[in-house]
C-alpha cells in the first residue's frame, strides 16, 4: 500500500486546503451512492436477474479510503427471500456476493484492493430493507442485520431494554458488527454481578439464532435457514468474517441501566500506564472500580484521554444528564487547528508536525469537555455508549486483543505502552513520524456462551474472545489500536514491530495475541494484511488448527461454490 494509493489523495495539491479536508472526510461519510442502472445495460450484463430486485452502479470505500472500487454493480433486495434469489443467480452465472452495511471497517473482507469495476462482484446492500425490528420476548430481539447499531439500541431503549457494552460508532449495521465479533469496553466491576441477558464479551455472544442463506444439498440450491445457538454450525456463523450472509438474527439482551461517564485528561501516561505494584492512579485500579475504561493517548503527548464508565441508577449531583448519543462534538466534528494540521500533513508531506498535531488533538479534547459540559454525563445506556460519528477524523488503526487474567491487564498496558513510547522515540530521532493519532486501549471479557442463557449454546468459533481451551483461567483481554493517518510513511514499518512485540511476548504462555478482525494486522515492512507468516502460521494458532479447521470447513461447506469468497478470504481460509 503506497502512499499515494493509500489514501487516494491529490498529494500536493494546493486545493486540498481544510475545507477540502472536511469535504472529503464527508464524502467518506456519506451513505452508499446508487445510480440506478440502465435497464438495457443491465440485461446485457446481468441476464435473467431477479425481476424486482433493483440493481445500481455503485462505488465502494471502506472507512478512510484505502479500499476503494468504483462502479461496481449492487443491489438492495427488499426481502430475505430475495436475497436468496440474488445469491442462486450469483452462483448460476458465476459471480461473487459480498454484504454491505455502512462499510465501517479497514480490512479487506469485503472486497479486496485493486478490485476492478468489470469484476464479477456484486455488493448486497443490507442498510436499505433488512432492517426489522420487534420483541421475541421480554428478554429478546429479532433484527434484521441492515439496522445499525444506533436504531437497535434506540430500540431496546425505548422498551426498557439495552446491552452492558457496544462499539463507540452507532452507524455500523448490526450485520457487520456480528461478522467480525464488535465490542465495547467492559468487564465486572468490584462486586458486580452480571446483570441477566447481559454479556461482557462481544456482541456475537449475545446471539440465541441467526437466519442465513447457505447451500442445500438435497434442493440443490442456496435457501434460508435458521440456526439455533446449540447447533454445531452456528458456531462458525456467529462471527464469519463476511463468508456467509445472515440475514436476521435473534439476540438475547436485559433490562437497561444508566451510566455515568467521566472523562480525565489530568493523568500522565506515566503514571495511568505504569508497571504494575504502584499505588496510584493506574489503568488497573480504574478497571476495578468501574469495570468500563477507555484510555485515547495522543501521540507525543503525556496526558491521555481517560474515559471511565460506571452503572449509577440516579444521576450523580455532578452529572449532567444527557438525553441522546453522540455528546463529544470536538471529536465527531474536525475542530479547525486539527483540520488544518492534517491537511497540512497529507498535500505537503510535512509529517514532521505529528507532534504538533497530537497535542492539538489533545487540546481540543481538553478544552472541549469543559466547553461542552461533557466531562462528567449521566444517562441511559445508549446515550453514554455511542460516542463517534462518521464525521469524525477518518484514521487508519491496526488491532490487536491480548486474552490474559484480569490481575494481568496493568502488566500488559504497561509492556505494550512502554515498547511503543520506546520505539516511537527511536523514530523520531532518525526524523521519522509513523505514527500521528492516537492509541487505544479497552478492556473487555470473553465470550462466554452461558450467557445466553440457552442449553448447549456454541462459543463463536472465529471471535477474538474466544477462550482457551489450554488456559481457562484467562477471562479478560486487552484490546490494543494504534492510530495514524492513512499514507503515513514508515507506517507500516513501525507497526509490524508493534505486531512482532505482541505476538513475540503473548504468545500463548501467560498471555495471547489475536487480531482484531476488521482492523490493520498481518504487516510487513511497506503493506498491511500480506505477512505469510502471520496470515499462516500466527493466526491459526491464536485460535488452534482443530477450531480454525472446524470453521473453515462448515463455511466450506454452507458455502461449496465459494460465492461468499473473496481473494483474501481464501487465502486466509486456505
Amino acid at each position: 500500500m503506497t502512499e499515494r494509493s493509500a489514501c487516494n489523495l491529490p498529494q500536493g495539491d494546493p486545493s486540498w486546503t481544510r475545507r477540502g479536508f472536511l469535504r472529503s472526510a464527508a464524502a467518506l461519510a456519506a451513505v452508499p451512492v446508487l445510480v440506478a442502472a440502465d435497464p438495457a445495460v443491465a440485461a446485457e450484463e446481468l441476464p435473467d436477474f431477479p425481476a424486482g430486485v433493483a440493481l445500481y452502479r455503485s462505488a465502494y470505500r471502506n472507512w478512510v479510503g484505502e479500499i476503494t472500487a468504483d462502479g461496481l454493480w449492487a443491489c438492495a433486495p427488499a426481502s430475505p427471500d430475495q436475497v436468496v434469489a440474488v445469491v442462486n443467480w450469483a452462483w448460476r452465472h458465476g459471480w461473487t456476493v459480498r454484504a454491505r452495511g455502512s462499510s465501517h471497517g479497514w480490512s479487506p473482507l469485503t472486497i479486496t484492493e485493486g478490485t476492478e469495476s468489470d469484476a464479477r462482484v456484486l455488493l448486497v446492500d443490507t442498510a436499505s430493507h433488512l432492517t426489522g425490528l420487534s420483541l421475541e420476548s421480554a428478554s429478546s430481539v429479532r433484527a434484521g442485520t441492515g439496522v445499525t447499531l444506533e436504531a437497535l439500541l434506540t430500540y431496546l431503549e425505548e422498551h426498557g431494554l439495552g446491552v452492558t457494552a457496544a462499539p463507540a460508532p452507532g452507524v455500523l449495521t448490526l450485520g457487520g458488527a456480528l461478522a467480525i465479533d464488535a465490542h465495547g469496553t467492559a468487564v465486572p466491576a468490584r462486586g458486580e454481578q452480571r446483570l441477566p441477558g447481559h454479556t461482557y464479551g462481544s456482541l456475537s455472544n449475545l446471539l440465541l439464532s441467526l437466519t442465513a442463506v447457505v447451500w442445500d444439498e438435497d434442493s440443490g440450491a442456496y435457501v434460508l435457514r435458521t440456526y439455533r445457538r446449540d447447533e454445531a454450525d452456528c458456531a462458525a456463523l456467529l462471527t464469519h468474517l463476511g463468508r456467509a450472509l445472515v440475514t436476521e438474527v435473534v439476540l438475547r439482551v436485559g433490562a437497561n441501566t444508566n451510566l455515568r461517564c467521566v472523562s480525565r485528561t489530568d493523568i500522565p501516561a506515566g503514571e495511568l500506564f505504569a508497571a504494575p505494584g504502584g499505588a496510584g492512579r493506574t489503568f488497573a485500579s480504574f478497571l476495578e472500580r468501574s469495570g468500563r475504561v477507555e484510555a485515547i493517548w495522543f501521540a507525543f503527548t503525556e496526558f491521555p484521554w481517560l474515559k471511565v464508565w460506571s452503572v449509577s441508577p440516579t444521576r450523580p449531583l455532578t452529572s449532567r444528564q444527557v438525553t441522546s448519543p453522540y455528546n463529544y462534538p470536538f471529536s465527531d466534528n474536525v475542530p479547525t487547528p486539527v483540520a488544518d494540521l492534517a491537511g497540512r500533513m497529507v498535500s505537503g508531506a510535512a509529517w514532521y508536525l505529528a507532534p504538533v498535531l497530537g497535542t492539538a488533538q489533545y487540546e481540543a479534547a481538553a478544552l472541549g469537555l469543559v466547553a461542552t459540559l461533557s466531562a462528567d454525563i449521566w444517562g441511559p445506556s445508549k446515550n453514554t455508549l455511542l460516542y463517534l460519528k462518521p464525521t469524525t477524523l477518518r484514521i487508519a488503526t491496526n488491532g490487536y486483543a491480548v486474552l490474559t487474567t484480569r490481575d494481568q491487564v496493568q502488566r500488559v498496558v504497561a509492556e505494550f505502552t512502554s515498547f511503543y513510547r520506546e520505539r516511537q522515540t527511536v523514530y523520531a530521532a532518525l526524523g521519522r513520524f509513523p505514527v500521528n493519532g492516537s492509541v487505544e486501549i479497552r478492556v473487555t471479557g470473553l465470550d462466554d456462551p452461558a450467557d445466553a442463557e440457552l442449553d448447549g449454546a456454541r462459543t463463536p468459533l472465529l471471535s477474538a474472545l474466544r477462550p482457551s481451551g489450554e488456559h481457562p483461567e484467562w477471562d479478560t483481554a486487552v484490546w490494543l489500536n494504534v492510530l495514524t493517518l492513512p499514507g503515513t510513511p514508515h507506517a507500516e514499518a513501525f507497526l509490524r514491530e508493534l505486531e512482532r512485540f505482541l505476538l513475540r511476548s503473548y504468545d500463548g504462555g501467560h498471555a495471547l495475541t489475536r487480531v482484531e478482525w476488521s482492523k490493520g494486522w498481518a504487516y510487513t515492512g511497506e503493506e498491511v494484511w500480506s505477512d505469510e507468516e502471520v496470515l499462516g502460521t500466527s493466526v491459526p494458532a491464536s485460535y488452534g488448527e482443530t477450531v480454525r479447521g472446524e470453521a473453515a470447513g462448515v463455511l466450506d461447506r454452507l458455502d461449496p461454490h465459494g460465492v461468499y469468497g473473496n481473494a483474501f478470504l481464501d487465502r486466509l481460509f486456505r
